[in-house]
């Protein structure tokens, strides 16, 4: 699978991260091999293998009774972080893959 930064730039990329405030940051390049654009690849990819990790964790502790209401609490909390990184990891590709359309020139 290419990396998604390998693909060339149809729109300003959603990057896997937000500033101090909250507010997303975006990365406008006409440079397919970015620096930063790597940086968000791995980025990425770390979260998506987090996020299996989570699953398999989360599996294992809804299968023990013995789970504590903090515990429970906590991957849920997980769980939550990972399926928003995701989420925005889904929507960055989208955003920046979606066809272009042609303007009717008659």
């Amino acid at each position: 699978m290419r990396p998604l930064s390998a693909f060339p730039p149809t729109s300003p990329r959603l990057l896997p991260w937000t500033d101090a405030n909250g507010k997303s940051c975006y990365l406008i390049s006409d440079r397919p091999h970015s620096l930063l654009g790597e940086r968000a690849d791995t980025v990425e990819s770390l979260q998506l293998s987090m996020g299996a990790d989570i699953i398999g964790h989360a599996c294992e502790m809804l299968e023990d009774r013995r789970a504590s209401v903090d515990e429970l609490r906590f991957l849920a909390l997980c769980l939550y972080e990972a399926l928003r990184d995701a989420l925005r990891i889904a929507q960055s590709h989208i955003e920046r893959h979606r066809p272009v359309r042609e303007v009717d020139s008659s």
